[in-house]
């Protein structure tokens, strides 16, 4: 009875344990259909998305850059047409087979760069499988199995490859290093992306001899590429540079890039203006989607995006005017040089700004090797280079004082020799014994000690003969003194639209003999541009205004300007916080210092231009060095000018370093006839 019992409850435990199995069965059955339901039906649409994603690939395809045009409409930089040789990267293609193209290839195109890494070497070694696999074979496991005896990934091994590789597998000739340099590029393309060969200008029978080949069923094909074309050379240091194909995004900045929708072979912009405007000269990219089979064979493809041309860009400056200005620096500058003057001056340079927008109407330069009688044009120089100002500082030394309190209005000092004990005697050009000016005179005779009796009184201490200079008060006074030229442009950044433009040399470590002579401008150093900002804010009324030499962004439209999209705005950095009196007190001094009638005024020599000019000269005590290594005297002559009209419509600003003659006005006679030739070509 027992063992029937048994029997009985040991079938009813299977039973139920089948039960729940069948259960089990059944809910993970359920589960399964659901999915089924779920992934072909109710999500069929994600999945069907996911599956072309990995059969449908996006090419981009870059467009013409924008054309770049002076202030009268004139194509001053545009895209040069040429034949180019381009390769695009199906799915399929091997890097054993990329290698074979590039050596047929070497055998037809030139290539002036072969200049390849080492890195670039190594690949194309390991490009033959060959090459690769007895190179694998001879590395120890450990670079090829993990701890666990895993095989590490294919890029791991192929890292620890190319450590393996020897100098001496690498060593190729120069027509091996032809076909390393064209497999490079091609060997870094995306798939399904194209890249334009680095080589040199494509001739008829090249062309002729790679079309009739059998190259175009490699992705290898003959396309129309472009240049950046410069018409106006002087003005080709400012423009800046675009990167090649090859060179594509810049390394540092490939990140942002890309965040942007660019390629990274895509070619951009790198300095100055080009690099600036760059997402405005860059255009939209054409955009074709390209669908491959199970087999990675193309069945389709289409544009999805037709893409666009870089918009232009207009500027502020006229090339007729820009050259007008060079020819009038390089008469003056070659006259010095052949005079002796200019024997150890590195250049000269002048901007010219509308002083009511912050339009640039020239930028203009010339380097000069010490002892040459060549000079280069050097444009870039008004931006880049700062030289020791000196006088041309005053007008904003006398603000610096009446925002400070220490003076007042037209304030009568003493033009007297500055004794300290111990030291030389500080001087102004005419210093004899006591001589009453006031604040106007100092900025038309000027006067050095008048600068540097304000500068004392900002440290709080009054000038008498064989005193101490102390330094109480230094650094508030330097502070003081910095804060307020800054306000006018001088040792800040200008904010011009161009990258790279220098914002002075302003040293963080002085002595109270700085103070001193930073009053006269004998210490900071300050570039053309922010001397030509100084002087527009005079000239303007006291509103410190960005520099632009962009007036507008224009569509793209074929080989003409377009329309405006994008006007360049007058943008106003700051006000001058003297007042206007005060203000017109400098503008008074400027003014006496070409037209007065006393001989002791400093810009005489800007008399008889086609207009009125008020303006401030400065000469600096300089040093250079001669062939011999020996110190040579020098005086940087820099000059700030602007026409005094009632409304003025252009300043300069002239800086003129190492020259050997204090006398030389051909700084002078450079602005003057750079304002005559602005209104003789305005009129």
């Amino acid at each position: 009875m027992k063992e029937k019992f048994r029997i009985k409850h040991r079938e009813a435990s299977i039973l139920n344990r089948l039960t729940f199995l069948f259960f089990i069965i059944v809910t993970l059955f359920s589960i399964l259909l659901f999915r089924l339901f779920q992934m072909q039906i109710l999500d069929k649409e994600f999945y069907d998305s996911k599956l072309k994603a990995s059969t449908t690939y996006k090419v981009k395809t870059q467009m013409l850059r924008g054309k770049i045009y002076d202030a009268n409409d004139q194509v001053i930089v545009s895209n040069q047409s040429k034949k180019v040789v381009v390769f695009t990267r199906n799915n399929l293609i091997t890097a054993q087979q990329i290698k074979k193209i590039a050596q047929e290839l070497s055998q037809i195109v030139s290539v002036s760069n072969q200049t390849v890494s080492t890195r670039a070497k190594k690949d194309y070694f390991l490009a033959d499988d060959d090459n690769y696999q007895a190179i694998i074979k001879k590395l120890p496991n450990k670079e090829k199995f993990d701890y666990f005896g895993n095989k590490l990934r294919e890029s791991d091994i192929y890292a620890n490859a190319v450590k393996a590789v020897s100098d001496d597998q690498i060593n190729y000739s120069e027509d091996e290093l032809k076909s390393v340099y064209l497999f490079n590029q091609m060997n870094g393309t995306p798939t399904f992306n194209s890249v334009t060969l680095s080589t040199s200008d494509l001739t008829d029978d090249q062309i002729a001899a790679i079309q009739q080949s059998e190259f175009q069923q490699s992705g290898i094909t003959i396309a129309s590429g472009w240049n950046r074309q410069i018409s106006n050379d002087s003005l080709a240091s400012i423009i800046g540079s675009v990167s090649s194909q090859e060179a594509g995004l810049p390394e540092d900045q490939a990140k942002s890039y890309l965040k942007k929708g660019y390629a990274l072979n895509d070619r951009v912009g790198t300095s100055y203006l080009e690099k600036e405007y760059e997402s405005y000269l860059q255009g939209k990219h054409k955009v074709t989607e390209v669908t491959t089979n199970k087999k990675g064979k193309i069945v389709n493809h289409k544009v999805t995006t037709t893409g666009q041309n870089g918009d232009n860009l207009k500027l502020t400056i006229r090339s007729d005017f820009q050259s007008g200005v060079e020819s009038i620096l390089s008469k003056y500058y070659q006259s010095e040089i052949a005079n002796g003057d200019a024997t150890y001056s590195p250049g000269v340079y002048a901007v010219a700004i509308d002083p009511s927008t912050g339009s640039i109407l020239s930028l203009a330069g010339f380097s000069h090797e010490t002892g040459s009688s060549q000079i280069t044009s050097d444009a870039l120089g008004t931006l880049t280079d700062v030289f020791t100002p000196g006088s041309v500082v005053k007008g904003a030394t006398l603000a610096a004082g009446w925002k400070s309190g220490v003076i007042s209005g037209n304030q009568v000092l003493y033009d007297q020799p500055i004794q300290f004990a111990g030291s030389q005697a500080i001087n102004s050009w005419f210093t004899s014994g006591q001589r009453a000016i006031t604040a106007v005179q100092a900025l038309e005779y000027s006067s050095n000690t008048y600068m540097v009796q304000v500068a004392l009184k900002m440290m709080g201490q009054e000038y008498y003969s064989g005193m101490s200079l102390t330094t109480d008060g230094m650094q508030d006074a330097m502070t003081k003194l910095r804060s307020m030229y800054g306000e006018f442009g001088l040792g800040v950044d200008t904010g011009i639209d161009i990258p790279g433009a220098s914002t002075g040399y302003v040293a963080k470590d002085y002595t109270v003999s700085n103070v001193v002579t930073e009053a006269f401008g004998q210490f900071d150093n300050y570039s053309p541009l922010q001397l030509a900002q100084y002087i527009a804010t005079v000239a303007n009324g006291g509103s410190r205004i960005a520099p632009h030499i962009v007036e507008g962004i224009y569509q793209s439209n074929n080989d003409e300007l377009g329309q405006l999209e994008k006007k360049i705005d007058t943008k106003v950095l700051n006000k001058i916080s003297i007042t206007p009196e005060q203000l017109s007190l400098i503008q008074q001094g400027f003014y006496q210092v070409v037209n007065s009638n006393d001989a002791y005024a400093t810009g005489l020599s800007l008399q008889g231009g086609a207009v009125t000019i008020s303006a401030k000269t400065g000469t600096a005590e300089t040093y250079a060095t001669n062939s011999q290594g020996q110190t040579v005297s020098t005086y940087n002559l820099n000059v700030i000018a602007y026409d005094s009209t009632e409304n003025p419509k252009i300043a300069v600003a002239v800086m003129y370093p190492n020259v050997t003659s204090s006398d030389a006005k051909a700084h002078e006679l450079m602005a003057r006839d750079i304002i005559s030739l602005y209104h003789s070509m305005n009129q």
